[in-house]
């Protein structure tokens, strides 16, 4: 009874595992339904992301903030209209209503037409806003760096896993010849072992740099606004590059110039500059265009205590504040603008010195990666004419078959080194393009 209660729970779990490994199955399967890959070139991806990246939308709706922010501070200039009733029971002398008579309808309209203070904080908050398409426009530059980037970084990575696959291939035909001649007695049996474990070590690198490959390009999809679950393969394209600067002092002349950081950081101290005068301008008078309008009614007993009466009555003028006393609110307003203007001054400096050691930097970094590509494209050649004059010896019979395969192997492991020295120059002209401001123009229809 035991050994038969065991073999049926056995059957139940043996079934629902089973169940289970369906039901993932159908879960995966249906995860790569909705995944998709999108075939671009460099030009193509740039244009997405500008489009779709969700930094990029951040940035565009604190830009639209900083619009209503201007209109907000422009709004006592508008006139403002305002209809109600002030109606009331009157016994005795007719009293106010929140400062005006009773009445049955009443109206109220007011502007602004002096207020020093209310305009330089209008025009503190047009500086603002231009802060923000400037801030915009330096999210655009480092997105379409970021793409830029990782579209190489997918190249690369195709680039390399193709080669492994040569590579294997090779291995593969090395792996064979050696078993044979240890078969023959011609070679040691570690001689395989040593093949057998060359291959093994190719089989997993091919792996590796696929795996590369699949994160690169779904992060690549994230960037340009697509699902996690999505591939965006690069495809190459012949891209006009800008030429580069000659020398360091061109590229940091055009980086401290063409800096969206440091045209921000210039926004925000006269914005704040603006806002310091506006607090010292709380110090001066104030007009307002002031007009009311009400219906009286006869019920609230204004025809017994004045010596004449209507029901329409209306008038117009202004309202002159002028501040007496405005007590410390106003200095101690105006001080802690001072405060951060003075903190946005060194700020900057500090920008201006870290734009221009990192652009010398990053010029640098392009000598060395143009240079090394060079060093390679010469070392690709030796490994590809070594392959010719194998081949050619082995048609002589002065060279065998594992010779050749070897040379192929040095070849694509040649291949390897040119692909990732030229991938470091064009990332470094990238990023060098990207501090000096002429990155868009390259990318950008």
């Amino acid at each position: 009874m035991a050994s038969a209660r065991r073999s049926g729970r056995c059957e139940l779990y043996n079934s629902f595992m089973e169940k289970l490994r369906l039901f993932l199955l159908l879960v995966s399967c249906a995860a790569a339904v909705h995944a998709e890959v999108h075939t671009m070139t460099l030009r193509q991806a740039v244009d997405r992301a500008l489009e779709q990246n969700p930094d990029i939308a951040l940035s565009r709706l604190d830009e639209q903030k900083a619009v209503q922010a201007v209109r907000l501070a422009k709004a006592p200039f508008s006139p403002t209209l305002a209809a109600g009733s002030g109606i009331a029971y009157t016994n005795g002398f007719p009293m106010s209503i929140e400062g005006a008579a009773p009445s049955i309808v009443q109206a109220r309209a007011r502007e602004s037409i002096l207020n020093r203070q209310q305009s330089l904080t209008a025009a503190a908050a047009r500086e603002t806003r231009r802060g923000a398409e400037i801030n915009t426009e330096a999210k655009k530059d480092e997105v379409a760096f970021r793409t830029a980037s990782l579209f190489l970084d997918a190249q690369r990575t195709a680039r390399l896993a193709e080669l492994a696959r040569r590579q294997v291939e090779s291995l593969q035909k090395i792996a064979q010849v050696l078993e044979e001649r240890v078969a023959e007695g011609h070679e040691l049996p570690i001689e395989s072992k040593r093949a057998a474990l060359n291959l093994a070590r190719g089989r997993q690198r091919v792996e590796e740099l696929v795996d590369d490959q699949d994160a690169t390009e779904r992060s690549l999809a994230v960037v340009l606004g697509f699902s996690a679950d999505d591939q965006v393969r690069a495809v190459s394209e012949d891209l006009i590059t800008p030429p580069l600067p000659e020398s360091e002092e061109a590229a940091i002349q055009s980086a401290t110039t063409s800096s969206n950081e440091l045209r921000r950081l210039q926004s925000a101290i006269a914005a704040k500059e603006l806002e310091v005068r506006a607090q010292k301008a709380a110090r001066l008078p104030t007009v307002d265009l002031i007009a009311q309008w009400g219906l009286f009614a006869k019920f609230n007993n204004y025809a017994e205590y004045f010596r004449t009466f209507q029901r329409n009555n209306g008038e117009i003028g202004a309202s002159i504040t002028i501040p007496l006393w405005p007590g410390p609110s106003v200095s101690a307003a105006a001080a802690q603008a001072e405060a951060d203007a003075a903190r946005l001054h060194i700020e900057m400096n500090s920008a201006r010195n870290r734009i221009s050691l990192e652009t010398r930097q990053t010029f640098q970094t392009l000598h060395r990666a143009q240079t090394d590509r060079d060093v390679a494209r010469l070392d690709l050649d030796v490994a590809r004419d070594q392959v010719s004059i194998l081949l050619d010896q082995m048609n002589e019979g002065r060279a065998t078959l594992q010779q050749v395969e070897q040379a192929r192997f040095n070849e694509d492991e040649k291949w390897i080194a040119f692909y990732d020295a030229q991938y470091a120059a064009e990332k470094a002209a990238w990023d060098l393009l990207h501090h000096t401001g002429e990155l868009m123009a390259a990318l950008v229809k």
